[in-house]
Protein backbone atom coordinates (compact mmCIF):
# COMPACT_ATOMS: atom_id res chain seq x y z
CA UNK A 1 0.00 0.00 0.00
CA UNK A 2 1.41 3.36 -1.03
CA UNK A 3 1.31 6.80 0.46
CA UNK A 4 0.67 10.27 -0.85
CA UNK A 5 3.23 13.02 -0.27
CA UNK A 6 2.12 16.63 -0.60
CA UNK A 7 4.84 19.08 -1.66
CA UNK A 8 4.05 22.72 -0.85
CA UNK A 9 6.24 24.69 -3.27
CA UNK A 10 7.14 28.09 -1.87
CA UNK A 11 10.80 28.64 -2.78
CA UNK A 12 11.41 26.67 -5.94
CA UNK A 13 9.03 26.43 -8.88
CA UNK A 14 7.55 23.25 -10.28
CA UNK A 15 10.07 23.09 -13.14
CA UNK A 16 12.91 22.93 -10.58
CA UNK A 17 11.25 20.62 -8.02
CA UNK A 18 9.74 18.09 -10.42
CA UNK A 19 13.07 16.93 -11.92
CA UNK A 20 14.50 16.36 -8.43
CA UNK A 21 11.53 14.18 -7.45
CA UNK A 22 11.59 12.37 -10.79
CA UNK A 23 15.27 11.57 -10.34
CA UNK A 24 14.64 10.14 -6.85
CA UNK A 25 11.75 8.07 -8.18
CA UNK A 26 13.83 6.68 -11.01
CA UNK A 27 16.64 5.86 -8.56
CA UNK A 28 14.07 3.83 -6.61
CA UNK A 29 13.44 1.89 -9.83
CA UNK A 30 9.94 3.26 -10.39
CA UNK A 31 8.31 4.22 -13.66
CA UNK A 32 6.53 7.54 -13.21
CA UNK A 33 3.31 9.06 -14.49
CA UNK A 34 3.18 12.88 -14.31
CA UNK A 35 -0.48 13.91 -14.44
CA UNK A 36 -1.45 17.47 -15.27
CA UNK A 37 -4.63 19.27 -16.21
CA UNK A 38 -3.59 21.19 -19.32
CA UNK A 39 -1.91 19.86 -22.47
CA UNK A 40 -0.08 23.14 -23.15
CA UNK A 41 1.36 23.14 -19.63
CA UNK A 42 2.49 19.51 -20.00
CA UNK A 43 4.16 20.41 -23.31
CA UNK A 44 5.95 23.23 -21.48
CA UNK A 45 7.11 20.79 -18.76
CA UNK A 46 8.17 18.33 -21.46
CA UNK A 47 10.38 21.02 -22.99
CA UNK A 48 11.85 21.95 -19.59
CA UNK A 49 12.71 18.31 -18.91
CA UNK A 50 14.37 17.91 -22.32
CA UNK A 51 16.43 21.05 -21.78
CA UNK A 52 17.58 19.91 -18.32
CA UNK A 53 20.69 18.40 -19.89
CA UNK A 54 23.81 17.29 -18.07
CA UNK A 55 23.88 14.29 -15.78
CA UNK A 56 20.33 15.07 -14.71
CA UNK A 57 18.80 14.03 -18.04
CA UNK A 58 15.48 12.28 -17.51
CA UNK A 59 14.22 10.13 -20.37
CA UNK A 60 10.51 10.77 -20.75
CA UNK A 61 7.66 11.21 -23.20
CA UNK A 62 4.44 13.12 -23.68
CA UNK A 63 1.37 10.87 -23.80
CA UNK A 64 -0.19 10.23 -27.17
CA UNK A 65 2.86 8.79 -28.90
CA UNK A 66 3.51 5.33 -30.26
CA UNK A 67 5.78 4.39 -27.36
CA UNK A 68 3.81 5.50 -24.28
CA UNK A 69 4.11 2.02 -22.72
CA UNK A 70 7.92 2.17 -23.02
CA UNK A 71 8.40 5.55 -21.33
CA UNK A 72 10.07 5.51 -17.90
CA UNK A 73 8.39 8.89 -17.27
CA UNK A 74 5.15 9.77 -19.06
CA UNK A 75 3.45 13.17 -18.95
CA UNK A 76 -0.32 12.94 -19.37
CA UNK A 77 -3.71 14.44 -18.65
CA UNK A 78 -5.30 10.99 -18.52
CA UNK A 79 -6.12 8.72 -15.63
CA UNK A 80 -4.83 5.59 -17.40
CA UNK A 81 -1.44 4.11 -16.56
CA UNK A 82 -0.06 3.06 -19.96
CA UNK A 83 3.57 2.85 -18.85
CA UNK A 84 2.88 0.71 -15.76
CA UNK A 85 4.00 3.47 -13.40
CA UNK A 86 4.62 2.74 -9.71
CA UNK A 87 4.69 6.46 -8.92
CA UNK A 88 2.17 9.15 -9.81
CA UNK A 89 3.05 12.84 -9.63
CA UNK A 90 0.02 15.13 -9.79
CA UNK A 91 0.70 18.75 -10.78
CA UNK A 92 -1.48 21.80 -11.30
CA UNK A 93 -4.40 20.40 -9.31
CA UNK A 94 -4.67 17.11 -11.22
CA UNK A 95 -6.98 14.64 -9.52
CA UNK A 96 -5.83 11.67 -7.47
CA UNK A 97 -8.18 8.91 -6.37
CA UNK A 98 -7.74 6.92 -3.13
CA UNK A 99 -7.45 3.67 -5.08
CA UNK A 100 -4.52 5.13 -7.01
CA UNK A 101 -2.72 5.86 -3.75
CA UNK A 102 -3.14 2.27 -2.59
CA UNK A 103 -2.14 0.86 -6.01
CA UNK A 104 1.05 2.93 -6.39
CA UNK A 105 4.30 2.78 -4.45
CA UNK A 106 4.13 6.57 -4.10
CA UNK A 107 1.88 9.44 -5.12
CA UNK A 108 3.19 13.00 -5.02
CA UNK A 109 0.97 16.08 -5.16
CA UNK A 110 2.97 19.19 -6.04
CA UNK A 111 1.26 22.54 -5.56
CA UNK A 112 2.22 26.21 -5.76
CA UNK A 113 2.12 27.71 -2.28
CA UNK A 114 1.89 31.20 -3.74
CA UNK A 115 -1.40 30.45 -5.52
CA UNK A 116 -4.47 30.59 -3.23
CA UNK A 117 -6.54 28.46 -5.62
CA UNK A 118 -3.82 25.77 -5.72
CA UNK A 119 -3.69 25.78 -1.92
CA UNK A 120 -7.44 25.20 -1.71
CA UNK A 121 -7.29 22.32 -4.20
CA UNK A 122 -4.42 20.70 -2.25
CA UNK A 123 -6.28 21.10 1.05
CA UNK A 124 -9.31 19.44 -0.50
CA UNK A 125 -7.15 16.59 -1.81
CA UNK A 126 -5.52 16.11 1.61
CA UNK A 127 -8.92 15.97 3.29
CA UNK A 128 -10.40 13.58 0.72
CA UNK A 129 -7.43 11.21 0.61
CA UNK A 130 -6.76 11.06 4.34
CA UNK A 131 -10.51 10.78 4.93
CA UNK A 132 -10.46 7.70 2.69
CA UNK A 133 -7.76 6.17 4.88
CA UNK A 134 -4.71 6.94 2.73
CA UNK A 135 -1.39 7.44 4.47
CA UNK A 136 -0.15 10.97 3.76
CA UNK A 137 2.73 13.30 4.47
CA UNK A 138 2.87 17.06 4.04
CA UNK A 139 6.25 18.57 3.12
CA UNK A 140 7.07 22.28 3.04
CA UNK A 141 10.14 24.22 1.99
CA UNK A 142 9.10 27.31 3.91
CA UNK A 143 12.35 27.29 5.97
CA UNK A 144 14.49 26.94 2.85
CA UNK A 145 14.84 23.17 2.93
CA UNK A 146 12.25 20.41 2.69
CA UNK A 147 10.74 19.51 6.07
CA UNK A 148 7.92 17.15 6.96
CA UNK A 149 5.23 19.25 8.65
CA UNK A 150 2.36 16.76 9.03
CA UNK A 151 1.55 13.09 8.70
CA UNK A 152 -1.69 11.13 8.64
CA UNK A 153 -2.53 7.43 8.61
Amino acid sequence: MGAVYFYHLTRTPLEATLPMLLEKSRQAGWRVLVRGTDRARLEWLDEKLWLGGGEGFLAHGLAGGDFDADQPILLTEGVENPNGAACLMAVDGASVAPDEVTAMQRVCVLFDGNDPAALEVARGQWKALTGAGCAAQYWSQESGRWEKKAEAG
